[in-house]
């Protein structure tokens, strides 16, 4: 049987989640109010993330990079800025600290916080600012958190983007592989796993294999990826299943999307949508994509994952 959400909002900093049940359990909290370090990109994020069960499944500030802030839009390169945070990669000089490229996201609102029971909807506006001053991209990002199921452990969060350009000439989307470095196309939305994701078995329809193996893996040859992994401090297992809508692997995509994953040294995902090659986005003009996350107590395999995409039909 589906739980019922409930949506606690901290005017100003943030809104949790919450699922109903006979254990309450606070499974997202999203938090708007920017981090105070330039450096890391002060943008929105989702933090802390956990399980029904109440397992912790996002890391916050690791110490191995503290731009890495649990489930977050990001721009590793963007017209020559960085809305990842931290170093930029410059091709020929590799890895500087360049604080004047890194750039921002300005929360601007919540036109839409709708508490259906079962469903929550939260729409968000927000400002693309590079480290000028200027404004160069308009946000509406959508967050839907639903299909809440207790018995089976598993809940799935959407979470949409529409941007556009409004800084007056090209945006220009890359990553640090299309700046030189090999099989580094880390850029879109990010998930950085807490430790106890160190390792983790990864996930395909193909079946299980290795972060190496499945690094930059066409989104359209794997339209979900999985990490599942034991924790630390209790018997138990945790499972996120990240996966591209329909509508990103078809030909009306802006981009071709590629996996981006780690589970060594650090575990993270990204849904990266310029890998290996650059594309631009024309002033004006706008381009949308939607993903799903869906986060599991327990450890799935690759039949379990298929059933439980299925049951939660786009």
């Amino acid at each position: 049987m589906t739980a019922q959400f409930t949506v606690q909002h901290t005017l100003g900093e943030r809104i949790a989640l919450a699922v109903e049940g006979a254990h309450r359990t606070e499974v997202l909290s999203y938090v708007y109010r920017p981090d105070p370090e330039p450096y890391e990109s002060r943008k929105p994020y989702a933090h802390p993330v956990r399980t029904i069960g109440g397992r912790l499944v996002s890391g916050y500030r690791p110490n191995d990079h503290r731009w890495h802030k649990g489930l977050q839009m990001t721009a590793s390169h963007l017209s020559e800025q960085n809305f990842w945070g931290g170093n930029s990669y410059i091709h020929g000089r590799g890895y500087q600290r360049v604080p004047e490229r890194v750039g921002w996201m300005r929360h601007d609102g919540f036109p839409t916080v709708e508490a259906a029971g079962e469903r929550v909807t939260v729409a968000e506006d927000l400002t693309w600012i590079n480290n000028g001053g200027q404004e160069w991209a308009r946000e509406r990002r959508t967050l839907t958190a639903h299909s809440a199921d207790p018995e089976a452990g598993t809940w799935a969060l959407d979470w949409s983007i529409h941007l556009t350009n409004v800084r007056g000439e090209p945006l220009r989307f890359g990553s640090p592989t299309t700046a030189g470095r090999e099989m580094a196309g880390y850029t879109g939305l990010q998930w950085r796993g807490p430790r106890d994701f160190t390792g983790a078995r990864v996930l395909t329809p193909a079946g299980v294999g290795t972060d190496q193996g499945t690094m930059g893996t066409p989104a359209a040859e794997a339209p979900w990826l999985a990490l599942t992994s034991a924790h630390d401090d209790v018997d138990a297992h945790s499972t996120l299943v990240f996966a591209h809508a329909p509508e990103n692997l078809g030909p009306d995509a802006v981009h071709p999307s590629h996996w981006f994953v780690r589970a060594e040294p650090v575990p993270v995902v990204a849904f990266s949508w310029a890998f290996f090659e650059e594309f631009e986005l024309p002033p004006g003009e706008s381009f949308d994509y939607r993903y799903r996350v869906l986060v599991a107590d327990g450890a799935l395999d690759v039949a379990d994952v298929e059933r439980a995409l299925a049951r939660h039909r786009w």
